[in-house]
């Protein structure tokens, strides 16, 4: 099923889902209550909606044990259409969001040909509709060619349909080009949204420390980080735009974007999963999965960040889904290319914070859902009436270990191979139709 068609929902019978835990961070919502969706929109839900009847016809869903959420909104997916469809396409993607309960995917412009003009833009969220299960919302280049020359055309891209504006794994090292762009885009109310790292200094494998010094390889100091987001934010400070870092993995990246909230600047962040859940020791004996940008860091880090997430200070968390062939990383730890799938794996690996007892649930789907949804002004992250009825109904406690044969994704380069996760997606919606059941596909 496509996403025109999930849209497309006439005809289609009511649903009651009664008796769930319903988590609904935007309106603060935790309890045990029934939704009721109708013409692919949610009518109502929460616990003022147990027994009080259904809709004629209505589907019946017992969510008694269950978990119903707002669809995730995954801000940083990378696919390979157009131009490596052989490593991912929308449609294989798009199953293994559907899969991992992800139901809009923000795209990054890293294709061939580089999403950086309005022409290209429709044709993929014409392609998208066509073809993927789920919503897809593209970034934009901000560069031509995501090359950091040449600033693409903001408002034509916006007017487009493009979210946000990013060369993706590229930094904007130009920093005359980044203030020119946080201008710019302001008077269109558009998001700039930049990878830090520093490229002079990005240019080792794996964290810098002890542990790369035994391993023999060469290092990425946090520093690569700290500087480039320390220039983001100071000229965010004198430009007044709208900035969000792409993707932060240290301390010291935590307390600079403390700095900016507290002086009232309009920025944000987000973190990785993979960031959240594993650290450098991971690595093993060279596990080319594990092979990321910015690189995964000491255990000190992944705590700071974990516990940045659980203070509200990280606005997203990502899967940065990346799928690489085998050709791109059965090579050298060092010379095999960057980059994990995570679609499929985003909520289970992130439900391990809250078995954990390191992160609330609600403060988790916040950061999921509910958060990037408002960031991008999307109809999504949300349960509220008159919201598109896109939704995850989960077993919380169910476990299970992934085989990485299984994935729906086109490439299986996952770094949590034989992992074992608590928590499986029972079954996904995308405006009101069933996009992905356990067991069916």
């Amino acid at each position: 099923m496509t996403i025109r068609e999930a849209i497309s929902a006439t005809g289609l019978p009511p649903m009651l889902i009664e008796r769930a835990r319903i988590v609904d961070p935007s309106r603060g919502l935790d309890a045990v209550g029934s939704v009721i969706i109708e013409n692919g929109v949610i009518r109502a839900a929460g616990p003022e909606v147990l027994n009080q009847g259904h809709p004629e016809a209505a589907e019946i869903v017992d969510g008694t044990g269950l978990v119903c959420i707002p669809g995730l909104v995954d801000g940083r997916v990378f696919v390979g259409e157009p131009g490596a469809e052989h490593r991912e396409t929308l449609a294989t993607a798009s199953a293994a969001a559907a899969a991992g309960g992800v139901t809009t995917m923000v795209t990054m412009p890293n294709t061939d040909p580089v999403i950086d003009d309005p022409a290209l833009v429709d044709f993929l969220r014409r392609r998208a509709s066509a073809t993927s299960r789920v919503k897809v919302a593209p970034m934009a280049a901000l560069t031509r060619g995501a090359e950091g020359k040449e600033m693409t055309e903001i408002g034509l891209l916006s007017e487009a349909g493009a979210v946000a504006f990013t060369d993706g794994k590229a930094a904007i090292a130009n920093a005359a080009l980044m203030r020119r762009a946080l201008i710019y885009a302001r008077d269109f109310e558009a998001l700039i949204v930049n990878h830090v790292e520093e490229p002079t200094l990005a240019s080792g494998v794996m964290n810098a420390g002890e542990r790369a010094s035994r391993l023999g390889l060469t290092g990425v100091p946090r520093e690569a980080e700290t500087i480039m987001l320390d220039r983001d934010l100071r000229l965010v400070a004198a430009t007044k735009g709208r900035y969000h870092a792409a993707q932060i993995s240290c301390a010291d990246a935590v307390e600079a974007m403390r700095g900016a909230r507290e002086r009232g600047l309009d920025v944000s962040c987000g973190v990785s999963i993979a960031h959240l859940t594993l650290n450098e020791i991971d690595i093993g004996t060279y596990r080319s999965f594990l092979k990321m940008s910015p690189p995964l860091r000491s255990e000190e880090d992944r705590v700071a960040m974990v516990q940045a997430l659980a203070d509200g200070l990280i606005d997203w968390v990502v899967s940065s889904h990346d799928p690489q062939d085998s050709e791109m990383k059965r090579h050298p730890f060092a010379e095999a290319a960057d980059g994990a799938v995570g679609l499929e794996t985003l909520l289970p690996a992130a439900l391990r914070l809250v078995h954990g007892g390191e992160v609330g649930l609600s403060a988790l789907i916040r950061a999921l859902s509910t958060a990037p949804a408002r960031r991008l002004g999307l109809n999504a992250g949300t349960l509220s009436a008159g919201a598109s009825a896109d939704l995850v109904l989960l077993d919380i406690d169910e476990p299970w270990v992934l085989d990485r044969a299984k994935l729906a994704s086109r490439s299986k380069n996952t770094p949590f191979e034989d992992a074992r996760f608590t928590g499986r997606v029972l079954r996904t919606l995308v405006a009101g139709r069933t996009v992905y059941r356990y067991g069916r596909g």
